[in-house]
């Protein structure tokens, strides 16, 4: 068996290694051992997406926590955002996400946060992994007289909205304002609605009708398309898409078009150095956000910090700076000031304040950054060696970016959630983008397949 943890909790198609069920058994056992101590019984959260294993994993999970001598707080379909909220609320030891994000049905994961609501440090998760891989949790248990119990929690969805609503400033009124939601047919199903109707705001909801096999299927951040012509047919005055767990955003302007991520990044730093509450004057952003961000904050006078891909890397690097914003092109925005984890409700509630301070809609908004023609191609590979270690690889990444000069960039990297890898190109228009792209791709799937 090999490494379980990847940049974001454990993921695979489920039903096999390693998103089984006898592994979740383990993951509940070992997360319980992990947080227990003489003389305290600790409780631990659990929730989980829309997927039909989640119900497998979910009962999985509990049973291996209560065997451990640890209670478990089921809350059911919650957004992942919502678990950190309730495991630091809650006083509870840890929360536990079943969900495989963004990623096809047939996949799902698990994630933990630990009791103030950040996701697992590396140590934790390796100690996890270690008591797995060991394979004696089963030896560990205690007396029959010593197991845990398991509760339903029945408000936690009200209490996640509740504290929603209290990132939106006070002072500003949607009411009026028509807002299409695209929920993925997944875990902000229920909330996002509530929220955004709680707030005074039109709400419209799409694909908010989950059945266990529809999450992300043609809808979601991934596929912003029927939200965009919604946005443009009900005159709305802006689009939010959510992804399957509801941590990640991506909008759409009133004219049906699809911004990204690094562009909410550009218009919520603007606006927070605007009211001068942009800590130390600094954003964190990715590698993979778009050469035109660079641009961007240079003329805003805004400066950056540039993390690895993934929100813990982010997070990492707005800790170790001093940053309360930071993002990934993705959709998947922090706001420290707000909360300890990306969350796709609380950047759209951010976004939509935004608009309403500037009085300005939000292709008006929008406007402030130039994307960059970029295309990203995802490739299924068989092996995954360092890329600098495939000379075929690291020769047409040199030729393509002598090609490119100073007029874009190129970026291969592997997934850190799926069997991919990922080649990223910038460049000056979008077929010779596309056309670069495409020549990397070509040698990559040779090389690794």
């Amino acid at each position: 068996m090999g490494k379980l943890f990847g940049t974001d909790g454990i993921r695979g198609v489920a039903n096999e290694y390693p998103m089984t069920a006898e592994m979740a058994l383990n993951i509940g056992r070992a997360t319980a051992r992990l947080f227990k101590r003489e003389g305290h019984t600790p409780k631990i959260i659990v929730g989980k997406d829309t997927r039909i294993s989640g119900y497998m994993f979910e009962n999985a999970l509990v049973s291996g926590i209560c065997s451990m001598g640890v209670n478990a707080i089921m809350v059911g379909v919650i957004p992942t955002p919502g678990i950190a909220f309730l495991t630091n609320s809650m006083r509870a030891d840890a929360g536990i996400v079943i969900s495989a994000s963004h990623n096809p049905l047939q996949d799902n994961g698990i994630k933990i946060f630990g009791s103030e609501g950040y996701k697992l440090p590396d140590e934790k998760e390796l100690a996890i992994e270690e008591m797995i891989l060991a394979n004696n949790m089963h030896s560990l248990h205690p007396a029959p007289r010593d197991l845990g119990k398991a509760y339903r929690m029945d408000d936690a969805r009200g209490r996640y909205i509740v504290f929603l609503k209290h990132a939106f400033p006070k002072e500003l009124s949607v009411e009026g304002t028509k807002v299409v939601l695209d929920c993925a047919n997944g875990a902000t199903y229920r909330v996002a609605p509530a929220t955004f109707f709680e707030l005074g705001a039109e709400v419209s909801a799409l694909f908010d009708e989950p059945n266990g096999g529809n999450i992300n299927v043609n809808c979601g951040s991934q596929h912003p398309e029927t939200l965009a012509g919604e946005v443009v047919k009900q005159k709305a005055d802006i689009g939010f898409a959510f992804d399957g767990d509801g941590d990640r955003l991506i909008a759409v302007d009133e004219t049906g078009t699809t911004l990204t991520g690094d562009q909410i990044l550009a218009i919520c730093a603007s606006v927070l150095k605007k009211e001068g509450r942009l800590a130390n004057n600094l954003v964190v952003r990715t590698v993979m956000s778009n050469i035109g961000l660079s641009q961007t904050f240079r003329e805003l006078g805004i400066e950056w910090a540039t993390a690895a891909v993934g929100d813990r890397a982010v997070l990492e690097e707005m800790q170790a700076n001093g940053a309360v914003i930071g993002g990934e092109d993705s959709g998947h925005l922090i706001f420290l000031n707000h909360h300890t984890t990306g969350d796709g409700i609380i950047t759209a509630l951010q976004l939509l304040a935004a608009m309403k301070k500037e009085g300005k809609p939000l292709s008006e908004l929008a406007s402030i950054m130039k994307v960059s023609p970029q295309v990203l191609i995802n490739l299924e590979v068989k092996r995954r060696p360092e890329i600098e270690t495939v000379p075929e690889i690291v020769r047409i990444i040199g030729d393509v970016e002598k090609k490119l000069g100073k007029s874009g960039r190129v970026l291969v990297r592997y997934s850190g959630t799926q069997n991919m890898c990922r080649i990223m190109v910038e460049g000056p228009s979008q077929k010779e983008t596309e056309d670069y792209c495409r020549r990397i791709a070509d040698v990559v799937a040779k090389a690794l397949n």
